[in-house]
């Protein structure tokens, strides 16, 4: 493992920030890191990254203890934050230059660099502007080359998609994927789909606490549940289902309804009953297994 994260807590006063939090992620791999809003999220990151200390726990970046060695493993690590931090008056290539010498790289070394990182973020035709003068898809690439440029083995990326249109988010998505071919990298969002496009692991915390820590295929296997999505030509009242058992269920919309049952079949026979003795026409039926945004909610609403 790349990153190993081990019983860490922190506490600010008497709130206690994180509790136990446990994972690990591998090079190779993507590993999405989730939980609500005062999760523990940024806290985690910040302490991994070394900008902020535990009261307990352990980190280890390739072997070595990070908390105890924060200057050693810090090189090794590139981190974006969610609020993207650029100086917006320096041009694009002089930025990049720049954050290469903060960590002591040579001047041939960061140019050759910097050239790589440049193509690779498609900053190319951008390279000689000021960073003010960016849209927000291009700052976020200068963000990401800033966090790669002296070749880090840990790459963490906190919303690294926030704010972009549907072409730029394409871009990103395959800028991350190419990243993580030989880096461990972990992206923290709040958007579900991002995570089951690129991700193959999943963290999820809440308060304070790991609730979940795996493969994400592993993750949607261990539902028991199954999904039937009903839909007709006329309005629905979910008083009609009430005598379903072993189910819950919801409007999706007024003619759509989305029922959660451990026996699919059985269901599926029940709601054509109802469909067929309230005289309704039927769009579609459709089943699928729960999907990662339904899980993460029955997940941290548990805690």
């Amino acid at each position: 493992m790349s990153l190993e994260v081990s019983r860490l807590s922190k506490l600010y006063g008497t709130q206690k920030a994180l509790d136990e939090v446990t994972f690990s992620a591998s090079p190779g791999r993507i590993l999405g890191f989730l939980g609500p809003n005062g999760a523990g999220k940024s806290t985690t990151m910040k302490i991994i990254t070394g900008y902020l200390s535990a009261d307990s726990g352990e980190v280890r970046i390739l072997g070595e203890n990070t908390l105890e060695n924060p200057k050693k493993t810090r090189s090794k690590i590139g981190y974006l934050p969610e609020h993207n931090p650029l100086y917006l008056d320096l041009y694009v290539r002089e930025f990049l230059e720049f954050s290469g010498g903060i960590y002591g790289m040579k001047s041939s070394e960061i140019r050759e660099r910097v050239d790589l990182l440049i193509r690779k973020t498609g900053l190319v035709p951008e390279q000689h502007k000021k960073i003010g003068q960016l849209s927000k898809g291009y700052r976020q690439r200068v963000g990401l080359a800033r966090a790669l440029v002296h070749d880090p083995e840990v790459v963490i990326l906190d919303e690294p998609t926030t704010g972009l249109d549907p072409n730029q988010l394409v871009d990103i998505r395959n800028l991350i994927r190419e990243i993580a071919e030989n880096k461990t990298l972990i992206l923290s969002t709040h958007i579900m789909q991002e995570v089951e496009a690129i991700c193959q692991d999943v963290v999820i915390i809440n308060q304070g606490k790991t609730l979940a820590a795996s493969p994400l295929s592993e993750l949607k296997a261990s539902s028991t549940q199954t999904q039937l999505i009903l839909e007709t030509q006329e309005s629905l009242e979910l008083e009609w289902f009430e005598g379903l058992g072993n189910c819950s269920f919801g409007k999706k919309g007024n003619q759509e309804l989305i029922l959660s049952t451990s026996d699919p079949a059985e269901a599926r026979k029940a709601l054509m009953q109802i469909v067929a003795q309230k005289n309704l026409n039927l769009i579609s039926l459709n089943q699928e297994k729960k999907n990662l945004e339904t899980l993460f909610r029955e997940i941290t609403s548990a805690t």
